[in-house]
């Protein structure tokens, strides 16, 4: 199988556009338990997430940064020195080194520098182990000298990755040595960081410094601390040899972990469990861009460190603990996010054992019928303050059993999609459950925000859309429709016929509550703390796009038609229509003016998918239309995260992305769409 390469084209004409572009630019790469390695181009920190070594631990520590960054130096055989990796000057944005970076690129998901130091051309690759808190830093001379000599200083600030970057630790760092194993430890509860040279001749030499007032970019512009101290014990020295690599390997796993795989080993195996991802995958993604998503996709795929019953529990029925990451770099993992890429995930992706693995995790979790929001980071207990996440709950089972019709699963969980029906139409925690007199899902409590539209600053909560939600009752209504068939396949009848009922009154109510005549589109919120919202929005999609749709078919097309043009986007759809007061067209500032503008006219990618979906069941043969839709977002695949699809972005041209860098559901849904409508 070839390397699905994806190449990063900076402008080398304009030198302020092209510092502009390693800057903004970033890249991502994770191992499988949650952490990650993740910076920009240049090699500048502007988030506090970004660093060469993320670990995962257990609770209570949950992910923290250890090793920040390193300095990167090339000595030629005549004794001069150049600074080629980026090299971060204090208090400001000023860098050494940037002018001798010639490329950027991803292999099979990999990222590579490559360097021209006036003709000796130098690459370095990143690899981390899957499942292990290690990293390997390779580095391989490509033309120009015969042998150079790397300096190598790694620069580290032992923290919880989302703690400011200003965060001290009370405890002096520590730094040991036995023969060439170098560690680094700060306090007696402090992580293990442990450092080796691998390749040409090497030595480390002590030379302890602090590098002050480190300046973060995006942190400062978004309302955060901006400087920052590092910590450095010295630095390693090695030969780089034309046909030989050198390695810098950092990591929390014990030594005989970390000699049982060397680099180039680590980077052979890492290559091959990437081979057979795509091997895997749907024969129509293992090349070109939807290959590309398909290894962006085994970045939310993990097993969480440190849940020791859960993997007790699930070992003991033959499982593992899997669940999904909905974004890097700040998201943990979410329930409605992950029932939402599910298939994108892990059933287009041929990954339909993980896809089990996940539905039976949270199928354990589900308590008074609701399945976890979110589990919090460092946390082994989720919350459960979401009224959506279980209706999703039966959709992402759906997908599954039209994958692999797998039927023991069906029956495995039964009892808990039994129970979420059953908790909501007597009711449940926050206000959620059916109202007998019509049918209807509500919810509310004051305080929560238990839609998807759920940003809160304090205690305001900016979108409650306590009442009867648009897409709620969609997927209540496809829910029933589900657990109804499901039942009949069983051969409980009688229950079926309750959940015929209860469906066939949803559907009416439905149709007569939530059309707004006077703007050919269906309400946002109706029986709301303010009477019936008339904000034109993106939840109404979900009446259509479902396997079963609540809205009565004559209506589709207006509806369809009002939010391509006033929602649709080239990246994605509008969250609130322009018009509204309450529209935002950039999302920016610090955390309260972002969360203002979260969901009331930013794009959200993730959304496409709902749209493709209403657009094929009206214009099934239309497939090129839809695919037509898709194409912005492609493009995306270039920008913030290289290779990766970010959270959200600006509601106005040139709809700049923003949030998370990497997000599950974007990833997932513009997958999903690219092979449902593939010629």
């Amino acid at each position: 199988m070839t390397t699905v390469t994806r190449e990063f084209h900076f402008d080398s004409h304009d030198e302020e556009a092209r510092t502009r572009q390693l800057l903004e630019q970033e890249w991502l790469l994770t191992n499988g338990l949650g952490g990650y390695a993740s910076g920009t181009v240049c090699g500048a920190l502007t988030r506090r997430y970004h660093g060469l070594l993320i670990a995962a631990y257990p609770s209570p520590l949950g992910r923290m940064v250890l090793l920040n960054r390193l300095t990167e130096a090339i000595r030629f055989p005549d004794g001069t020195m150049f600074r080629f990796g980026g090299d971060q000057k204090e208090a400001g944005l000023e860098f050494h080194g940037m002018e001798y970076l010639s490329g950027f690129r991803l292999e099979d998901g990999l990222p590579v520098w490559r360097y021209d130091i006036n003709g000796t051309v130098i690459e370095k690759q990143l690899v981390m182990v899957h499942r292990q808190n290690t990293v390997h830093l390779i580095y391989r001379l490509v033309s120009g000298e015969k042998m150079v000599r790397l300096k190598l200083q790694p620069y580290l600030q032992f923290r919880p990755h989302d703690a400011s970057v200003d965060a001290a630790s009370e405890d002096p760092y520590m730094f040991t040595a036995v023969q060439n194993r170098y560690q680094i430890s700060s306090g007696p509860n402090s992580p293990q960081l442990r450092l080796v040279i691998n390749g040409g001749r090497g030595n480390f030499t002590l030379e302890e410094k602090h590098s002050t007032d480190i300046f973060y970019d995006v942190e400062n512009a978004r309302g955060y601390d901006s400087l920052g101290t590092l910590w450095t014990a010295g630095y390693f020295a090695v030969d780089l040899a034309a046909g030989q690599d050198a390695a810098l390997t950092a990591s929390t796993e014990t030594w005989e972990t970390i000699a049982a795989l060397p680099p180039a080993t680590s980077l052979e195996m890492e290559r091959e469990r990437r081979r057979l991802l795509l091997s895997a995958a749907d024969p129509r993604a293992r090349q070109g861009l939807p290959a590309e998503l398909v290894l962006a996709t085994d970045q939310f795929i993990i097993t969480p460190a440190g849940r020791h019953k859960d993997a007790v529990r699930a070992h003991a029925m033959g499982d593992e603990v899997c669940t999904v990451i909905a974004g890097y770099h700040w998201f943990t993992d979410w329930g409605r996010d992950t029932m939402i890429s599910l298939e994108g995930l892990t059933l287009a992706t041929g990954r339909h054992t993980e896809a089990g693995w996940i539905l039976r995790t949270f199928a354990h979790y589900v308590k008074n019928g609701l399945i976890p929001n979110l589990f919090p980071e460092g946390h082994n207990e989720g919350l459960y303050h979401t009224a959506d996440a279980s209706l999703w709950f039966f959709h992402a089972l759906n997908r599954y059993l039209d994958y692999t019709n797998d039927r023991a699963t069906l029956h495995m969980i039964m009892p808990q999609m039994r129970q979420i029906i059953d908790h909501h139409l007597s009711g449940t925690s926050f206000g959620i459950g059916i109202d007998p007199s019509d049918g209807l899902m509500r919810q509310g409590a004051e305080g929560y925000q238990l839609t998807w539209m759920d940003a809160k600053v304090g205690d305001w909560v900016v979108t409650p859309r306590r009442g009867k939600a648009v897409e709620l009752n969609a997927l209540w209504y496809n829910a029933l429709r589900l657990m109804q068939q499901w039942t009949e396949q069983d051969g409980d009848e009688q229950y079926a016929r309750q959940l015929g009922s209860f469906a066939d009154q949803a559907y009416r109510s439905f149709n007569q509550r939530f059309w707004y005549e006077d703007g050919g589109y269906l309400y946002d919120v109706v029986d709301g703390e303010l009477g019936d919202d008339t904000a034109c929005r993106p939840n109404q999609l979900f009446s259509i796009a479902l396997p079963f749709p609540v809205l009565e078919r004559d209506r589709w097309p207006r509806v369809l038609d009002t939010v391509r043009q006033r929602l649709l986007t080239p990246v994605g759809l509008r969250t609130l229509a322009p018009g509204h007061p309450d529209y935002k067209a950039t999302y920016h500032g610090d955390l309260r003016a972002r969360d203002a503008a979260y969901h009331q006219g930013t794009v959200w990618p993730w959304l496409i998918g709902p749209f493709i979906d209403a657009w094929l069941r009206l214009h099934p043969e239309d497939t090129a239309s839809a695919r037509a839709f898709l194409e912005g977002l492609a493009q995306q695949m270039n920008e913030q995260c290289i290779g990766s699809i970010s959270e959200i972005c600006d509601a106005e041209a040139p709809y700049n992305p923003r949030g998370c860098i990497a997000q599950a559901w974007s990833v997932a849904e513009l997958l999903r769409c690219w092979l449902k409508t593939a010629q």
